[in-house]
């Protein structure tokens, strides 16, 4: 009776090692691991039968010798790294931005002429140059020469004109009339305020 119950049990045993030696890669160590120390098939001396011995160590080898979990950890991290080093490459290539330097403009220098104004002497016209909106030089033309009438213009020219007199450090028409010579005078600045207007 004992020999029957043990060639049962070692057939049962048998049986079950091999569908799980022959089930899938990843059934036959699941099952094997997940079946509890008491449903193994155990002799009638209280000893584990051949079969179950045999099935423990097969399936152990097995489990470890799945490369799926251990390779697919390895390959995320490698992916990760690759796209941190093409954007690096696409930040490092990038073109700078070009400088742009603004200088101020230089201001124009141009000329404006006043009027022919007449008075008891002759005529004159006072011509300025400007720089930008300052007038930086004044002169007068068409004044009389020589005589009295030429001193009074050489008095009047002395004081309003040239880059230092009094129509470039006042910068308007309101003038100081030049003592001895008040006709010539308000003439230059008649036509001095008509240049002053134009420009």
């Amino acid at each position: 009776m004992r020999r029957a119950l043990l060639a049962i049990t070692g057939l049962a045993a048998g049986t079950t090692a091999l569908v799980v030696l022959k089930g899938g890669p990843g059934a036959g160590p699941a099952t094997a691991q997940d079946l509890p120390a008491a449903q193994a098939p155990v002799a009638p001396g209280g000893s584990p039968a051949p079969g179950g011995a045999a099935a423990g160590p097969s399936a152990a080898p097995s489990v470890s010798a799945t490369p799926g979990a251990s390779a697919k950890p390895s390959a995320k991290p490698s992916a990760d790294r690759k796209p941190a080093s093409r954007s690096s490459t696409r930040t490092s290539t990038a073109p700078a931005a070009p400088r742009t330097t603004t200088k101020a403009p230089k201001p124009t220098t141009r000329t404006v002429t006043g009027p022919s104004v007449s008075y008891e002497y002759g005529s004159l016209q006072v011509r300025i140059t400007l720089s930008g909106s300052r007038i930086v030089d004044a002169t007068a033309t068409g004044m009389p020469l020589g005589g009295q009438s030429g001193q009074r213009s050489d008095d009047v020219q002395a004081r309003y004109s040239g880059s230092s007199g009094e129509v470039v450090a006042k910068q308007s028409a309101n003038l100081s009339t030049v003592s001895g010579a008040t006709y010539t005078s308000t003439a230059y600045k008649q036509s001095l305020q008509a240049a002053i207007d134009k420009a």
